[in-house]
């Protein structure tokens, strides 16, 4: 089949109309100037307290690989804490294996996260971080497990493990 160069020209212009979407639409999580959290610390101590990946996630809404963090294997009871001010966030009790390659959960602990709406990369998704020091931690998708029917896909840099009775 010969290929015509409208439909040559067509396809170029359906491509680089997404391309120039991307651009627009990547960085529209930014936090807005009036957003305070209780736990906040000038972006040189942040760098000095996380590590270079850790604040890739935590503080520029960064996503680590998937299938790297060893909290997808961690099965013990305890608590999952942000790992940028040690607040507790997730019960070990609503950890699931969402197969996805991170650590998730059908609940967050109460009053622990935030969440706001996030159209970076050309997606509509819900944005999740720490309702303490607004560390971005990941999303919420609404095709979880019983009984909240919610999936908490977090970063595992983004949480710190602490083991039940410890």
């Amino acid at each position: 089949m010969a290929i015509s160069r409208r439909y040559l020209l067509g396809a170029a212009a359906v491509l680089g109309g997404a391309a120039v979407s991307w651009r627009l639409t990547a960085p529209t999580v930014a936090r807005t100037p009036e957003e305070a959290f209780p736990f906040s610390l000038p972006d040189a101590q942040w760098r000095a307290r996380l590590s270079a990946a850790q604040y890739s996630i935590l503080r520029g809404h960064g996503t680590e690989q998937a299938f790297t963090s060893p909290l997808n294997d961690e099965h013990r009871e305890g608590a999952f804490n942000c790992a940028g001010c040690d607040v507790p966030l997730f019960s070990s009790t609503t950890k699931f294996d969402s197969h996805t390659g991170w650590p998730s959960f059908w609940q967050p602990l109460e009053q622990a996260v935030g969440t706001r709406l996030d159209t970076s990369y050309g997606m509509v998704r819900t944005e999740v971080h720490c309702r303490r020091c607004g560390g971005h931690l990941g999303h919420v998708f609404n095709d979880g497990p019983p009984p909240t029917g919610l999936r908490y896909c977090i970063n595992g840099l983004a949480l710190t493990f602490a083991p039940a009775g410890a």
